[in-house]
This record gives structure tokens, sequence and C-alpha cells, in this order.
């Protein structure tokens, strides 16, 4: 069982109410938190216990995870590489409870180029990255669940259902030393309610941000500490997942099946990048995708209705006829890759997992690489901040070795060898298709040159009076659905009554400038219908956010600035995703 957050719940609840403008807030100390409850973030917390050996009772490790439960925001295709799973917990598949009964082994993989909205080619060879014959197809989420178990049994203190709002850093030597969890209980207009309840810090010597993409704290991190430079910008793709149960005679496990072009080949698109997944696992599940790349120029395109359009491919319809979504759900992706990593330490602290970047895109996998970071981190930072136990540990010491344990891992060959794929799409598809080819199974990596991300994603839209506006066609309630339909299958809930997280630095900024010139394109690249124009006004229903970051990536003004809602609230995958 999950360790529950009763000490957290009764030193607020004396609290409530406070009428002051000054709260006192109570503090909990620990030796390390770790920040999300992702692969990355759950490996860390692991590999520290397992580093503490005989001390582990003693050595206080907490995990603070934002969502419901372990799992509830996890969401990947997932095809999963087992590699970082038998690092962290060697024998896990013969271990008793093991999920590994629940994996399906991939037995066939298939890639296929769609040429237009009938026709295909079917690859007679597969890239190397695309060889799954040793992955297992599973959802992430129960797998996260999973490990939250290992990590709690270890002594890990989980704490799900909270958010991290804030970094707290010490005034008088600049290191990060913990974190400040979200207030409870504040209404939309910004004032205390009777269920008022302050955010408790999380003080600890180590602190492991392990947000994921685009997560609040780490974008407070990279201004405070300069971790990320003018010239190397991360770049992101959108992601967007159903989960299907087809009828047994459709359904083949381990089946594998990628594809890339149409329909964001399709005429108005002027060379957006995307691609997809559609695999077969456990009793009837089919788990399909599409992937957008944000550096997409048309504002008229709606990713959303790309992966609908998608769909209508005789080769993924033949797939999912007869069968019904089950699950919905949207994430972005951190596909920058090796260019795009920010520095990766900084006193006090460390970034794992998506936070820093490490997704291998052709690939088309973080999950593996993620708990390896995690792992890497974890021995830094037992090894600098504790290696003369943790009575004598002092807070803030910058764990560098970290980095330096990257560039001798598998991972950093990994992501080095791939490293100039993302660039190479935004310069043309066709040529990424044929670049990403020659590179992953010729070259491997020894091209002499690295080419830099253009610059951010958010500055890549055309005013729409340069572009093409794109048709989509009407939903038909069987194999395609309208937007707030599929929502409705992903469990998303908030409190009503809480200040909205989905900030404007701007209001005006939004009709002043990205309506009149960009035609609005927040209402087309969110994948949850949060918002929306109605009389040149821009209305934010944040109640129906997935938590997916795409606003706070895309925006062309940047004026959107995602923080954490309330913990707890946002979609509620319980561990299927």
């Amino acid at each position: 069982m999950l360790r529950c957050t009763a000490r957290y719940l009764c030193a607020a609840a004396a609290a409530g109410g406070a009428s002051s403008s000054e709260v006192s807030r109570d503090i909990e100390e620990f030796d390390v938190v770790v920040i999300g409850g992702g692969p990355a973030g759950l490996s860390a917390a692991i590999r520290l216990k397992q580093l503490a050996g005989e001390q582990k009772d003693s050595f206080r490790v907490g995990l603070v995870e934002k969502g419901s439960e372990i799992g509830a925001h996890v969401m990947s295709g997932a095809c999963v590489e087992p590699h970082g799973l038998d690092e962290l917990l060697p024998g896990w598949r013969e271990k008793e409870g093991s999920i590994f009964s629940s994996l399906t082994p991939v037995t066939r993989d298939a890639f296929h180029i769609l040429t237009g909205p009938t026709k295909s080619v079917k690859m007679p060879w597969l890239p190397p990255s695309l060889h799954n014959g040793r992955n297992f197809i599973t959802s992430l989420g129960g797998v996260c669940k999973w490990l939250g178990e290992e990590a709690a049994a270890l002594g890990v203190e989980v704490y799900p259902g909270f958010a991290a709002a804030d970094v707290v850093v010490d005034d008088t030597t600049g290191a990060v030393t913990g974190v400040q969890l979200n207030d409870m209980g504040v209404s939309k207009k910004g004032e205390r309610t009777a269920q008022y309840e302050p955010g408790m810090i999380f003080k600890a010597k180590q602190t492991i941000f392990a947000e994921g993409c685009r997560g609040s704290c780490t974008k407070q991190l990279e201004k405070r500490f300069g971790l990320r430079s003018d010239d190397n910008p991360q770049t992101f793709g959108l992601g967007i997942k159903e989960v299907w149960e087809v009828p047994k005679e459709k359904h083949h496990p381990g089946t594998v099946m990628h594809t890339v072009g149409w329909p964001t080949t399709d005429k108005g698109h002027e060379n957006t990048y995307g691609g997809s997944f559609l695999y077969h696992y456990g009793d009837g599940l089919v788990s399909c995708g599409y992937v957008v790349g944000l550096d997409y120029a048309n504002p008229y395109c709606r990713p959303y209705m790309e992966m609908q359009k998608w769909k209508t491919h005789p080769l993924v319809r033949a797939h999912l006829h007869g069968g019904r979504p089950i699950l919905y759900g949207a994430r972005a992706l951190v596909e920058g890759g090796y260019r795009a990593l920010p520095k990766l330490h900084f006193p006090g602290g460390v970034l794992v997992g998506d936070c820093a970047g490490f997704l291998n895109l052709p690939k088309i996998k973080g999950t593996h690489t993620a708990m390896k970071s995690g792992i890497l981190a974890a021995e830094a930072v037992y090894d600098e901040a504790f290696k003369n136990g943790k009575e004598a540990a002092a807070p803030g010491v910058d764990c560098a070795s970290y980095d330096t344990r990257f560039r001798s891992s598998w991972l950093h060959k990994e992501l080095y060898q791939v490293r100039n794929v993302r660039q190479s799409f935004h310069e043309n598809f066709f040529w990424g298709m044929a670049y990403t080819g020659v590179t992953t199974a010729v070259t491997k990596g020894m091209e002499p040159w690295t080419l830099n991300h253009k610059g951010p994603d958010s500055a890549s839209l055309k005013p729409a009076k340069d572009c093409t506006e794109i048709e989509y066609p009407k939903p038909d309630g069987v194999l395609t659905f309208d937007l707030l339909t599929n929502h409705s299958r992903s469990g998303t809930a908030h409190n009503a009554d809480q200040p909205c997280h989905l900030r404007l630095t701007e209001p005006k900024v939004a009709e002043a400038v990205n309506l009149k010139t960009y035609a609005g394109p927040e209402s087309r690249y969110c994948p949850a219908g949060v918002y929306e124009f109605v009389d040149g006004k821009l209305v934010i229903n944040a109640q129906n956010c997935l938590h997916c970051k795409t606003c706070d990536i895309k925006d062309p003004t940047q004026n959107i600035n995602w923080v954490v809602p309330e913990g707890g609230g946002g979609p509620n995958y319980q561990g299927q995703m």
C-alpha cells in the first residue's frame, strides 16, 4: 500500500480558514524529494532506496505526484523496451506479483508510408530503430502503478494527489531546498474558502524533478539557473491516443504497426510532420494514436482531427472495424533529443525524464531512457550529496557527476546517434525520412555535424492570411468522434471553484494578436476543448484540461502560462493508458 498523506492533512486543517496574508506553512523534511510519479521519478526513488541499503529505513525519500493516484496522468503508446526495468529491478520477470504476466510480447512489426487517403506503401525493411522483437506492449500507467508499489515496499513515501507549485530556494546560498505544494481551497476569485489548506513545504537536501514534458517547476529552474540557452530550444509533438476494444477475430496480440505520411502530408499542411502507432495487446485491446509535430506552420491545423482523419484510412480502419473506443487522452512529447537537452544539474537538484527531454524520437520510445536517467541521477545524488552519510550531508550540493555518468552511459550513445533526426524533419518531411533511414542504418551517428533546432515551436506559425484552410470530415460517431465525446473517455475532472491554472500574461493579446493574425489557433491545437472564441472573446474552459501543456508550448505570443491546478485534478487514466 502507498503511504497516505494524513500528516499533511492534519497540519493543513489546523490552518484552514486563515485570514491573514501571511500563512504558516507546515514543513516536512526529507533527504530527497522526487517530483513526479512517472517512470523517471519512480526509478530515481527506487534506486535511492536500493543505494541506502541497510540505512534505507532512516533515509527519507518522498515522491509527490499531482495525479489522483500513481498512473492517473501517465500516458504512452506503449511499446516498452525492457532495458531500464532490467537494470533497475534485476529478476523482475520472476518476482512474485510482477507486472510481467500482463505484458504482451511483440510478435509482428510493420511500417507503412501512407501516400493518400486510400493508398499506402509497406516498407520491405524496417529501420533499425523500429525493431521491436524483444519489446512488450502494455499500459505505461499500469507499469507505473506497479513501480509505485515497488517503491512503497522499499519505504518511499508516496504522496499522490498533491502538486508541486513552486521551487523553494535558500536566500543565502541560492540553492534549491525543496518545493512548496499547491494551496487547496482557494476560490476562482483568489479568496480563501472555508476549505482552505495552505500547501506544505517539502524540504530536502536534494530535489529530483521528474515532472514530465514542460513541467511548471522545470520552467522556473531553467530561468533561474540558466539551464537552457537561446540556441538550444526544446521542440515538441502532440500525441493523441485512443484505446479500443475490438472483436476477438480482429485482435492479433503482439502486432505493432507504425505509419508516417498522410494525412499531414495532405494539401494545406505545408510540411507538417506526423506519424502514428497502432498496437494490439491484452485481452482484445488496441492502442492507437497520432503524433503531430508542434513546429507546424498552418494555424488552421487541428491535431485532434488529424488523428480522426487518419483512422479513416483503410489500413487503419481494418484494425478497428466492429470495435469501440473506451479511453482517450493526449499529451505533449519532447522531441528535440540530444541537441535540445538542457543542463541537467544545479545546486540542490537535477532534471530527469521528459522534463529534461530524453525521448528517442526515431524509436518513438522514452520509457527506458527516462528510467535510465532516473537511475543515473539517483546514483549521482547519493554518491555526491550523501557520500559521508546522511547526517553529514549538506543541502544544496551541485551533483555534477550526473552529467558525467550520462555521457559515459548507453543512454548518451543512443541519443547521440540520432541527434539530427528531428532537425531533418523540420526542413522537409521526405528529406527527414531519407536522412533518418541512412543515419540509423549506415552512419549510426558518425556524421561529423550536429544540427541546431531552428527555434521554438511557438515561432513557427504563419499568419492565417498566408495559409490554406484545412477541411476535416464530419465525425461519424462510429469510427471518428467529436472532441467532447472522446474527451468524456478521459475521466477528466477538476474542482470547479479554484483559480484558473491557464494564466494569460496579457488578456488582450488573445483577441488583438492571436485571433486577428493567426485565426485563434488555441481553439484548434488544444485536444481538450479548453479554448474557444465566443463573439470575438477568448473563453477558457479550464475544467476540461488534460494537462498536455500544448497551449504553453504552441501559443504564438507565449501569452499562456500553464501552472499546476489543485492536486488530484485533471485526467484520470486509472493506470490504463
